[in-house]
């Protein structure tokens, strides 16, 4: 019997982080809980703690430190806190993959110690690869670790091309839900609401995520991602609306074919592969009946309404620290958007603005690149002061 994969989950508490501890559950041979990191959700983060009795555990707000040591000390649980403490402790001798879940670029300072640490990655921060692809891509060559795709569409991508990596890609296809508001035009989307992007029609998500993937910037974001994974050119990335979910991406190949990966809309199956390739284990959930979904639909993304996804395409084309301006401005908007304080269109103007006013750096260090994202970031928080 071969020892289990001992896992460290960045992020424990958010939606990708809770259901890869659902698919843990289910595999409790094949896979231990080695250290669990949140940002604020302690009593969450304790009740996890609790059930799998990891080494460590690190909650990014030091507030709660006390509270979260208090709980765990009687399991001979070791308890940090900070940001720098879930930086580091990727990098425990005992860890054999690193899932980075967290939001948005605070990904990438764990997952480059993790990758420096040798530990192999399973990646649903896909911000990491927009704002520094080009070094995450270098480091994991050097230090010959593995980037296995959690997002669902990268994921397949990824388990289409198994066998075929000697055969070049002429293009890949990632489909898009196309949202709570497919279909609508601009006039509708000024007024809408944090309450009706909130309600993804065949995901469950976090709340940035979802915001992401009404306004089709998660779809960008997943562009620039994709670029860096496979090593592809803008020209052989494309993006198709299928609202029905199955059909989570595509690869066509130089003869002309195509291969596609389905399933139903479930994130613990992309997590599942990611932890456990080469192999596929057995699981209970649902399955895929093609009879249920009788008719399967494709449409043209709208980049003219859904600016989002154009924007990502155009920082692809400039390179350089371009999609990291792209992806802070994002984040700050979205923010921005939840608490109700700019308007669901006003945020591809900010983010417009703000990687016209930021300064371009064509060939960007890492620190560049913390620059960057920490000027963008306040770039557009003016701009949001400015426009009240």
């Amino acid at each position: 019997m071969t020892e289990p994969k001992r896992v460290a989950i960045l992020g424990s508490t958010g939606s990708i982080g809770t259901q890869t501890l659902e698919v843990i559950r289910q595999h409790s041979s094949d896979f231990q809980v080695e250290v669990l990191t949140a940002q604020n959700n302690a009593d969450l983060l304790i009740e996890q703690a609790l059930e799998f009795i990891p080494n460590a555990v690190v909650i990014g707000n030091e507030e709660h430190y006390l509270k979260v040591k208090a709980a765990l000390i009687p399991k001979d649980i070791k308890v940090f806190a900070g940001q720098k403490a879930i930086a580091q402790v990727v990098e425990m001798d005992s860890i054999d993959v690193v899932l980075t879940a967290l939001v948005g670029y605070s990904g990438l300072i764990p997952t480059l110690h993790a990758i420096k640490a040798g530990k192999q990655i399973a990646l649903a921060n896909k911000e990491t690869l927009v704002v520094a692809g080009e070094i995450i891509t270098a480091l994991a060559k050097e230090y010959g670790v593995n980037i296995f795709p959690v997002d669902s569409e990268h994921s397949a991508i990824f388990q289409c091309l198994i066998g075929e990596f000697h055969n070049p890609i002429e293009k890949i296809i990632l489909t898009a839900s196309g949202g709570p508001f497919r279909g609508k035009d601009r006039d509708f989307l000024k007024s809408v609401t944090k309450a009706q992007a909130l309600k993804h029609p065949n995901w469950e998500m976090g709340a940035k995520i979802t915001i992401d993937s009404a306004s089709l910037m998660n779809k960008g974001l997943e562009v620039i991602e994709a670029k860096w994974l496979f090593g592809l050119k803008i020209e052989q990335i494309d993006v198709v609306v299928h609202p029905q979910s199955i059909i989570h991406s595509l690869v066509q190949f130089e003869d002309g074919s195509l291969k596609a990966q389905l399933g139903l809309p479930d994130m613990r199956i992309p997590i599942q592969f990611a932890l456990s390739f080469p192999d596929r284990l057995k699981n209970g959930f649902e399955r895929f009946d093609f009879l249920n979904y009788p008719n399967l639909t494709f449409e043209q993304p709208d980049k003219k309404t859904f600016r989002n996804l154009q924007l990502a395409f155009d920082a692809l084309a400039m390179g350089g620290n371009a999609p990291c301006i792209l992806n802070a401005s994002n984040e700050i908007v979205v923010a921005a958007f939840l608490r109700e304080e700019v308007g669901f269109l006003e945020m591809s103007d900010l983010i417009e603005e703000t990687l016209a006013k930021a300064e371009f750096i064509a060939c960007p260090s890492l620190e560049d690149y913390v620059d960057t994202d920490s000027r963008a970031r306040e770039i557009t928080q003016e701009l949001i002061k400015n426009n009240k």
